[in-house]
């Protein structure tokens, strides 16, 4: 079980997605420069946070050309493990691999905050350690965090049970109040139709160490481990 984290220019939570995998889970994780096209040797990718190539043009436009990403693609389409988190489900939006489109915050306004996300699905190996219904707490901090699809592509997503979390007051309750951005239908995560792939846009690697006070986002990346054991 090898884990491999994505480093672009501006990336800067990579080394907090790389903590979590290598120093809390004890997994072999390797750090993939932007211009690195090998990921044969890869179980699991992590596209993560920050601001890729400074976020011109839009976030995550550039970063959808570098090689590293096109071989992201290539391992997706084999079946295995991708995620995004904030800036990289951005790119994987950008990619194709994720439908839909990340854009400004409903308030136009940077969000730094912790908010409640309702689990909507537990039969995948990201989400299976969760309970369905479930109410965790994560990190969020992103200017163009509001998901957004057409309402074909919105029905579709729904149809086939492609939301992963969804904003949520403490209780569970979806609701504008609890939406911090403007996404629509409070989508904070969604995957693709085989589930190989997730984005989202609130932080499970700042929600992970115990010293912190916080492990509601080391769940996610726990329920990947048996789930590699058995493929292996």
């Amino acid at each position: 079980m090898k884990f491999g984290v994505i480093v672009f220019p501006g990336s800067n939570c990579d080394r907090d997605a790389a903590m979590v995998t290598r120093d809390l889970l004890h997994q072999p994780t390797r750090m993939v420069w932007h211009e690195d096209s090998d990921l044969s040797d890869l179980d699991v990718i992590i596209v993560p946070g920050g601001f890729s190539y400074g976020d011109y043009l839009r976030c995550g436009a550039i970063a959808r050309f570098s090689p590293a990403m096109q071989s992201v693609v290539q391992h997706a389409e084999q079946g295995k493990l991708v995620i995004g988190i904030c800036n990289g489900f951005q790119v994987l939006t950008e990619a194709g691999l994720l439908p839909g489109a990340l854009v400004r915050n409903r308030d136009l306004h940077f969000v730094c905050d912790r908010v409640q996300l309702r689990v909507e699905r537990t039969d995948l190996p990201w989400t299976q350690d969760y309970q369905a219904g479930q109410v965790i707490t994560l990190p969020i901090a992103h200017g163009e965090g509001c998901y957004y699809a057409d309402p074909e592509t919105l029905a579709e997503l729904e149809a086939h049970n492609q939301v992963l979390f969804r904003y949520c007051d403490a209780t569970g309750k979806i609701s504008s109040p609890s939406n911090p951005n403007g996404s629509v239908n409070n989508i904070a995560g969604i995957c693709n139709r085989r589930g190989n792939v997730v984005g989202m846009m609130p932080h499970p690697e700042r929600a992970a160490d115990p010293m912190l006070g916080a492990t509601d986002g080391l769940t996610l990346f726990q329920g990947l481990l048996p789930a590699l054991v058995a493929a292996s």
